[in-house]
């Protein structure tokens, strides 16, 4: 998460350059980036083809792929799913089966500087989401449901021409063990001196656990699966040994702090669910008609989907800079990842504001809302999705399943200004160097542009961050909820929001396995 400077991630040892040259080196100092260059990968499918068409706001007549910018029925992309190719395994379980619960669930990981601790914290749980999903109950809940779940794993990072040294995934899906991305340098962060993160993998990966056959993600059901066999280990330390499964997901998950950090989750999310992409189709895809899907979208900062070939202007040092906050010690207006927060959300009033999100210029929310609860409305797939984002801690869950928040989290989540106090009373955290010129709320304010979401703090009272308001995720999640009406008496939700700031993601992982428990299977 962000730590106690705007260098998100950054040591404390880490020092404001007495001379900051324009909006290249406060980006690289400020957002964990390298900095400044066009991005290292072109990545041809997503402009080109797929989704990358389907959404982009370019006039395609491809009858099946409406774009954004069709204001006649505000709909956004309603696209096929694709796939429904069968498995080869010997059990016979399929969607439509009463005692199978079919699931493809996408997890999208913020791999930018700041998320080292956040990183291992998920790992720490993944053997525990296997455990949960292999030990779902039935429709009639009178016994174990037989779950044929594909887990499939992406990153934030879809590239920005403010970003150089990275190889964004796009969307696509990340098959490389954590050890073997250390081997590569993918847990140093871009052009900062944050601290080697590899512990998120060591702690709970000593060796990669790998997926076996040509699928780019994890599939199991009954007693098959796609990964390596090796010997039960409790490699979370919870005192249960975990299976195969478990292992390679626990190893899997981990994306490294290499990352962009104009983070993009929403689009990220969207490229990987693109039905044209090549591990949405042939005999064995991802996405599978009649399979639940569930999404878990982590990061600890603004979501900043943008296309940038329809508004390069957003980060053009010769622009207008619309966005751009004004640095308290040079008094210029320079680039750091506020200008996600800014282009996104608009507030009004005084702090604390009413904020909402924006259709511009970021990418419209409409693009993402539409196509998910189409699949809801209309295809008759039902869709899940927790974000584990910056949001207050819960204090309180539904005692019965889905377990979503009752109290706390995103109940009690403000969007305000920094106050320039020592926490608790303010935002500013302890440093050890209190000449440190980053410590104020002015700094911090121009680092982010809006205040933060929560305040992590360990049991021993270390802190372990802060993040910023999910605002636009928060939006897209939401939508996904069904109020009571005269069809449905009780409504749905589908819906879960925890804090990224918590010290355990147990109670994240408890909430989306229940959605995925009590949301009916696909009709």
């Amino acid at each position: 998460m962000l730590k106690t400077s705007p260098a998100i991630g950054a040591s404390d040892s880490f020092k404001l350059p007495n001379t900051m040259i324009g909006a290249c080196s406060a980006l690289s100092v400020l957002v964990g980036l390298s900095a400044c260059a066009p991005t290292a990968k072109d990545r041809e499918d997503v402009n080109d083809t797929g989704i990358g068409v389907v959404g982009d706001d370019d006039d395609d007549d491809d009858d099946d792929t409406p774009d954004d910018d069709d204001d006649d029925d505000n709909n956004g992309d309603k696209l096929d799913m694709g796939g429904g190719g069968d498995d080869d395994d010997d059990d016979d379980v399929g969607p439509g089966d009463d005692m199978s619960k079919v699931i493809d669930m996408l997890i999208v990981i913020d791999n930018s500087g700041s998320m080292g601790e956040e990183q291992a914290n998920l790992a720490r749980n993944f053997p525990n989401l296997i455990q949960r999903l292999q030990n779902l109950q039935n429709d009639t809940g009178t016994g174990n449901a037989v779950a044929d779940v594909n887990i499939m794993l992406t990153t934030t990072d879809l590239g920005n021409t403010r970003c150089y040294g990275t190889t964004p995934e796009g969307g696509d899906p990340v098959t490389t063990g954590c050890n073997e991305k250390i081997a590569d340098g993918q847990f140093a962060a871009v052009g900062t001196t944050i601290p080697d993160a590899s512990k998120a993998c060591t702690d709970v990966c000593e060796d990669d656990v790998v997926i076996q056959d040509d699928r780019p993600f994890i599939h199991f059901r009954a007693n098959s699966n796609n990964v390596e066999d090796v010997e039960d280990k409790d490699v979370n330390g919870d005192g249960t040994p975990d299976d195969e499964v478990a292992q390679a997901l626990a190893c899997l998950g981990p994306q490294g702090i290499h990352g962009c950090g104009l983070e993009s989750p929403l689009e990220a999310m969207m490229q990987a669910l693109d039905p044209n992409a090549d591990h949405n189709k042939g005999d064995e895809p991802f996405l599978r008609k009649g399979a639940m899907l569930a999404i878990l979208l982590m990061t600890d900062e603004a979501d900043c989907s943008i296309d940038e070939t329809q508004h390069p202007e957003i980060f053009d040092e010769e622009g207008d800079k619309e966005f751009w906050e004004v640095n308290p010690h040079t008094e210029k207006k320079e680039m750091t990842s506020a200008v996600c927060w800014n282009a996104g959300v608009e507030c009004t009033g005084d702090s604390p504001y009413e904020c909402e999100s924006t259709d511009e210029p970021l990418r419209s929310l409409d693009r993402y809302k539409n196509y998910l609860n189409h699949l809801i409305d209309d295809d008759g797939k039902e869709v899940v999705m927790l974000g584990i984002v910056g949001v207050p801690p819960v204090t309180e869950h539904n005692e019965e399943p889905p377990y979503e928040p009752t109290a706390g989290g995103v109940l009690e989540l403000e969007y305000r200004d920094w106050v320039d106090e020592l926490y608790p009373e303010g935002d500013i955290l302890p440093e050890d160097d209190s000449a440190d010129p980053r410590r104020g709320a002015d700094y911090q304010q121009y680092a982010f542009g809006i205040g933060p979401g929560c305040t992590g703090e360990t049991d021993n009272g270390e802190f372990t961050g802060q993040a910023i308001p999910p605002r636009r995720i928060r939006d897209v999640c939401e939508s996904l909820n069904r109020e009571p009406s005269e069809e449905d008496e009780e409504g749905r939700i589908r819906c879960c929001m925890e804090s990224i700031c918590d010290d355990d993601f147990s109670a994240a992982i408890q909430c989306l396995t229940g959605l995925v428990e009590v949301v009916p299977p696909p009709q």
